[in-house]
């Protein structure tokens, strides 16, 4: 696939995820679907990793949304940051994993997998590092405080609505 065909892969995605913010989670979820089918389980890890991490959060049932974000997960330890630069040069491979492990943390703590939910925490914690001082770095940071008070509690409920 050359640079034109992974642009348009990317930009595809972008228009996705521009379907799911306007309310269209169905055509959301099914624009990312074909996009996956497309490039398949070995394609270009960028657009592996970026589909699966969105599907994931597309999904109706929990039991989906871990099995996208261990896709998500997979598909990143094929990345490498000059991959990821070709997209966005501020972009590092290593600040992608708190972000993949919280989600997943998160996902088992819904499923009611404790003991998954607290090892991806452990995973994710010391990796925070990695992440942007920016909102979106805080929200990250927040989000593993608030999915380990939710593990302490018990609770089920989703981190934040759908």
């Amino acid at each position: 696939m050359d640079q034109n065909d992974a642009d348009e892969v990317m930009a595809s995605i972008g228009h996705a995820l521009e379907l799911g913010q306007a309310g269209d989670r169905a055509a959301a979820r099914d624009a990312l679907t074909e996009l996956w089918h497309r490039i398949g389980d070995t394609g270009d890890a960028l657009h592996r990793c970026t589909i699966a991490h969105h599907l994931a959060d597309l999904q109706d049932s929990v039991a989906d949304e871990l099995r996208w974000d261990r896709r998500a997960l997979a598909a990143v330890t094929d990345l490498r940051n000059e991959r990821v630069q070709q997209h966005d040069v501020s972009l590092r491979v290593r600040a992608f994993l708190p972000t993949l492990h919280l989600n997943l943390a998160d996902g088992y703590r819904r499923a009611g997998d404790g003991e998954r939910a607290r090892h991806h925490l452990t995973v994710a914690s010391p990796l925070a590092v990695e992440l942007p001082d920016d909102g979106y770095g805080a929200m990250i940071r927040d989000g593993f405080a608030r999915v380990t008070w939710l593990l302490d509690t018990g609770s089920r409920e989703p981190l934040a609505a759908p």
